[in-house]
């Protein structure tokens, strides 16, 4: 707003220049989720960015989650109550973007919050950047009960990688991009192929899809997400987010964006999930090497592959998955590799 004395009439006249705001598209999948819905949608009424369209999906719920969101709908006109009339949360995220009208795409899951300043942040980020980039920021988890230990070392790792904007540096080791604390232009988001993969987890997917198409992240160093744990997330109560479904995309993943035919291919690591890592890129028909350092079990046959001593290889012109969740040997890995040439990493775990 912009205040100008008007001399020939002797009084102040008000010029208002509205700066018209780009729309930004909020998909929010909504399952069972009444007892934390109002917390979640009053924190979106609450930002300081006020062009935004929240397409709620209600997916099949059997509690009150469709009368809150009739209610918020009937509130303000930006909320828009849509049904899933297929299952699950990937077929509920592509009915709410199929309606989408933002030019900017983010998503939100039905119990967590969002600061005032979330949405105003992410697409000052993307504005001052241009196309090519994913915005996001710093993440913060809460609970009813004291949080694991898991989770807290999780925020720690993944508020680090960010603050850096180094998401995808560990990509392999757990999913870089929180999926509800993300923002896009709709076009870069289409050249990723938006919600179209049928693939779960589907916000790893996403993630691996936003490093194959080189979008650059672009991170706020301020917490732009409140994370609720509870007993009832998807992620603890759905079989599409077990520990092997995390391991195929990965091996999936690896095998289109940094696998090197010229190089030989190492795994490093024989605990279980070194034994699932092996095994699918055995069924893949992705030839590798077997390394390990415990000498109970160098020289083993496993799988028809013979266990060889990590020692004694010689591991230039090499890559090499590391399938060693210890964080101490991992230390020592990285140590043991560095005295080699031309050789890559990744860390599975």
């Amino acid at each position: 707003m912009l205040c100008k004395f008007d001399y020939s009439f002797y009084h102040f006249r008000i010029y208002t220049f509205v700066f018209v705001s780009k729309l930004i598209s909020i998909i929010m999948p909504v399952k069972n989720a009444a007892l934390f819905l109002d917390e979640c949608i009053e924190s979106i009424i609450s930002q300081n960015y006020p062009n935004w369209e929240l397409l709620a999906v209600n997916d099949h719920s059997s509690d009150g989650t469709l009368q809150i969101l009739k209610r918020f709908s009937a509130l303000d006109s930006r909320i828009t109550v849509l049904n899933n009339h297929r299952n699950g949360i990937i077929e509920a995220l592509k009915t709410g973007y199929n309606v989408s009208k933002g030019a900017f795409i983010t998503r939100m899951d039905a119990d967590d919050i969002m600061p005032k300043i979330k949405l105003d942040k992410l697409h000052k980020l993307l504005i001052t950047s241009g196309k090519g980039f994913v915005a996001s920021g710093l993440v913060q988890y809460f609970s009813e009960k004291p949080l694991g230990n898991g989770y807290i070392k999780y925020e720690q790792w993944l508020n680090r990688l960010s603050s850096s904007e180094l998401n995808y540096a560990e990509i392999y080791k757990e999913c870089t991009i929180p999926s509800p604390c993300w923002m896009m232009w709709k076009e870069d988001f289409e050249l990723c192929g938006g919600f179209n993969s049928d693939t779960y987890p589907e916000d790893y997917d996403l993630a691996f899809r936003m490093y194959q198409n080189k979008m650059t992240p672009k991170c706020s160093k301020e917490i732009l997400h409140f994370w609720r744990d509870s007993e009832n997330r998807a992620s603890r109560t759905d079989s599409n987010y077990k520990d092997n479904h995390f391991i195929q995309l990965k091996v999936k993943y690896f095998m289109d964006i940094d696998s090197n035919p010229n190089k030989q291919l190492y795994l490093w690591g024989a605990s279980k999930k070194g034994k699932e890592i092996a095994q699918i890129l055995l069924k893949t028909n992705n030839s590798f090497r077997w390394l390990c350092n415990s000498k109970s079990k160098i020289g083993h046959n496993i799988y028809g592959l013979i266990m060889e001593d990590c020692d004694t290889v010689n591991l230039n012109d090499s890559q090499i998955i590391i399938a060693v969740a210890n964080e101490s040997e991992q230390k020592e890995i990285h140590k043991s590799i560095l005295k080699f040439n031309n050789t890559s990493y990744f860390y599975f775990c």
